[in-house]
């Protein structure tokens, strides 16, 4: 027998042994319902031994067919050019998954019929270990064949004057905070990033200050910010990146369409890899939304963003339900999609179940579950030539 067999044998007989065991505890522990004591603390441990069993095992199974899936990415995924250079429009998600575990983007992978090579996940700025590289969940992506994309989000109220000395009060952090990034304030925090960044190996999409045109929303607006200090602190950045070797780093440029001054916030040619955006359709779920098509939302911005002769990527992708059809949305977004927006070349599907960023209430965008929106993507990708649409899509 192989070692291969002989470890699943061992496997099975520990699980075996725990079903009969738990079979004789359960009988022993009926006698005496009113007490619970170490029998059923051991019965309760067991069902959730083989819970968790059951569970990794499945996850397992399911991850290694989907590195089968993506076997046709292999090539461009080891090469950041490759990813730029892709007629392939690849899609990607992020979602409410947690710990380094992706089974809720796997479920939204196979409702869609549908295999994501790009991942994302949002981390924020800050001391300690919360804040550090994200290792493990960038590990995860890897190992299970996708591309990981990272939008980093300098909050600067979560470090000390301790071990960073140059940076302001905390009531005045935010002010012209950019500026103190730029300057260099902020470099040990940065170079250490890069650093666990070069390690992995892969590319690695870098979402770096998304929205920073938008006066509302973050810290690192033009409300504390001059658009100038963005450029700096951008460009800096990834300065720091290229001196400690992190060339593996695709960078993304994301600005809010609403606000506009796109050429005043754009760090250069040299700077920016990809210009990226969010086209989400609230509804009529909020006072200030209304019921807008993807053409209304993206369409209308769309040369602007191709002005600077970059790919481009839909960042954060989806409709909520109130005020529409959402199955008339997606479908209707992806009709002719190639030749209406030819330089997109990523879309990453934003599917949080509860998402309370920017309204006064959580929504939920998740699609998963929706047959109807998920049969109408699918019918749509279908239609896709061949030459845009990924291999993976059944």
């Amino acid at each position: 027998m192989s070692s291969f067999g002989k470890k699943y044998k061992r496997l099975f007989n520990v699980v075996l042994a725990i079903v009969i065991g738990y079979f004789i505890i359960y009988g022993l522990s009926a006698v005496s319902k009113s007490s619970k004591g170490p029998l059923a603390g051991f019965l309760e441990n067991a069902g959730n031994m083989v819970k968790d069993f059951e569970h990794d095992n499945i996850l397992g199974k399911r991850e290694k067919n989907r590195e089968k899936k993506l076997a046709w990415f292999n090539d461009q995924r080891n090469n950041k050019f490759a990813l730029l250079k892709t007629k392939k429009i690849l899609f990607g998600a992020s979602d409410d998954s947690k710990e380094g575990s992706y089974e809720n983007i796997i479920n939204l992978e196979d409702s869609l019929a549908l295999t994501f090579p790009i991942i994302h996940i949002y981390k924020a700025w800050g001391e300690g270990q919360t804040y550090e590289f994200p290792k493990n969940d960038v590990d995860a992506i890897v190992r299970i064949g996708s591309v990981p994309m990272i939008t980093w989000e300098p909050w600067l109220e979560k470090f000390t004057q301790e071990n960073f000395p140059k940076i302001k009060d905390l009531e005045q952090r935010n002010s012209h905070g950019l500026a103190s990034v730029a300057n260099g304030d902020y470099d040990s925090y940065l170079k250490e990033w890069a650093t666990e960044a070069a390690k992995v190996g892969y590319p690695i999409y870098l979402r770096v200050g998304h929205e920073m045109n938008d006066p509302y929303r973050y810290p690192w607006g033009p409300q504390n910010n001059d658009p100038a200090e963005y450029v700096a602190a951008f460009k800096h950045v990834k300065d720091v990146f290229d001196t400690v070797g992190a060339t593996n780093i695709i960078w993304v440029w994301s600005p809010h369409l609403s606000y506009g001054k796109f050429q005043e916030y754009y760090p250069g040619t040299d700077y920016v890899d990809i210009v990226a955006t969010g086209a989400l359709n609230y509804g009529t779920s909020t006072s200030w939304s209304d019921w807008w098509t993807f053409e209304e939302i993206f369409g209308n911005f769309y040369n602007q963003l191709a002005a600077f002769y970059k790919p481009i990527m839909i960042a954060e992708f989806g409709s909520l339900k109130p005020g529409g059809s959402r199955a008339k949305w997606f479908k209707d977004t992806f009709k002719n999609f190639n030749a209406k927006y030819p330089y997109v070349n990523a879309i990453v599907f934003f599917h949080y179940s509860s998402d309370g960023t920017i309204t006064y209430k959580n929504v939920d965008w998740y699609i998963k579950d929706d047959h109807e929106v998920t049969t109408a993507i699918k019918d749509a990708l279908k239609e896709w030539p061949a030459n845009i649409k990924q291999p993976s899509i059944e």
